[in-house]
């Protein structure tokens, strides 16, 4: 099983490349003369984001607020830059796993590879899974998910009626027993 570990990195980044709507997502990690990207879902970036902002918050909970975990982003940690290029793709991402290391106080994100199974023998993955592990501080996990909230808030704005994501031509809304629509506007009524 690879693990590519960085602690810490010189730069961990989440990244999309494409228009919204058809865009890849990407986690990338850099350091020590190294880089590994790895794909994932848009879905996964906001969960991980989520949940890494919980996570800190719950470690400044229960210290007391001792713990060396700021609330927000430190402006000095923000990385607007794009992806580093060029962008090959080292796995895609199945699992993820948040930790608190109390010992370094920092945070460790694992992101585990999909890998596949024999579904005819109903057998365990036929591989070892590759394994990204990257070691963060508090602060550039903040920085991280403020990147991140923002890269998943750039996509294709949501229908007011359903929330799923309208494209260009508007979307089949279940909210108006699948008529095409492309705003609440649509809805015919009135005089």
């Amino acid at each position: 099983m690879p693990v590519f570990d960085y602690d810490p990195p010189e730069r961990f980044v989440a990244g999309a490349v494409g228009q919204p709507g058809s865009r890849a997502f990407f986690l990338q990690a850099r350091g020590q003369g190294r880089s590994t990207t790895v794909g994932l879902e848009k879905f996964q970036v906001a969960a991980l984001a989520d949940r890494l902002d919980e996570l800190l918050d719950e470690v400044l909970r229960r210290s007391g607020g001792t713990a060396q975990v700021p609330a927000t982003a430190p402006a000095a940690l923000a990385d607007n830059g794009p992806l580093d290029v060029p962008i090959s793709e080292d796995f895609k991402v199945g699992t993820m796993a948040l930790a608190w290391d109390s010992d370094t106080a920092q945070v460790v994100i694992e992101a585990q590879e999909i890998v596949a199974e024999d579904e005819e023998l109903e057998a365990p993955p036929l591989a070892e899974p590759a394994v990204l592990r990257v070691h963060i501080s508090p602060g550039a996990a903040r920085a991280f998910t403020k990147r991140a909230m923002a890269l998943v808030a750039a996509g294709r704005p949501p229908c007011p009626l359903c929330g799923q994501p309208l494209d260009a031509e508007g979307h089949i809304c279940v909210r108006l027993n699948g008529y095409r629509g492309s705003s609440a506007s649509s809805v015919e009524g009135g005089e």
